[in-house]
């Protein structure tokens, strides 16, 4: 009984999978193009950000999907330890960060964003904290892929 109902829902799955991969063809959007995201995480990513022209610039789009760091300061103090500061879409937020995790480790990484992220590690950085900065790095890639519609092109480092 557990068996059949485990294969029902992947048999489901698969069919979302390629509904939304028959969707995402048909909207012929650029985002799938850049390293990283995939049908899915490119469907999720269109769907929580709505129209780029909302956006004027990659920071606003940055702080939409809260990955931009927080101030911690009162009177003279600043502190070092700045976190994400995780106010804006959830949703987006999760999938900029798998993508940028396939985007500078995975098979296939873009070199650019593999470098950046070793960069990022030979400062001894956390990988949390790094792929944090590739995934506001991927935020200004899709702000310009979007923007100008135009496919993401790989550039050696």
């Amino acid at each position: 009984m557990l068996i059949e109902q485990i294969k029902y829902i992947e048999a489901q799955v698969k069919d979302t999978e390629a509904e939304i991969k028959r969707i995402m063809d048909s909207l012929n959007s650029p985002i799938q193009t850049i390293p990283g995201i995939g049908p899915v995480l490119g469907a999720v990513i269109l769907g929580e950000i709505g129209d780029i022209a909302c956006f004027e610039n990659p920071k606003q789009l940055v702080a939409f999907a809260g990955i931009d760091a927080t101030v911690q300061q009162s009177g003279e103090f600043e502190g070092q330890n700045n976190r994400m500061s995780k106010r804006g879409s959830p949703y987006l937020r999760r999938a900029l960060y798998q993508a940028s995790v396939v985007a500078a480790t995975g098979r296939g990484a873009d070199p650019i964003l593999a470098a950046f992220y070793q960069k990022k590690r030979s400062e001894n950085k956390h990988h949390s904290a790094c792929i944090g900065a590739v995934s506001r790095k991927l935020c200004g890639i899709i702000f310009a892929v979007l923007k100008e519609n135009r496919p993401f092109e790989t550039r050696n480092p």
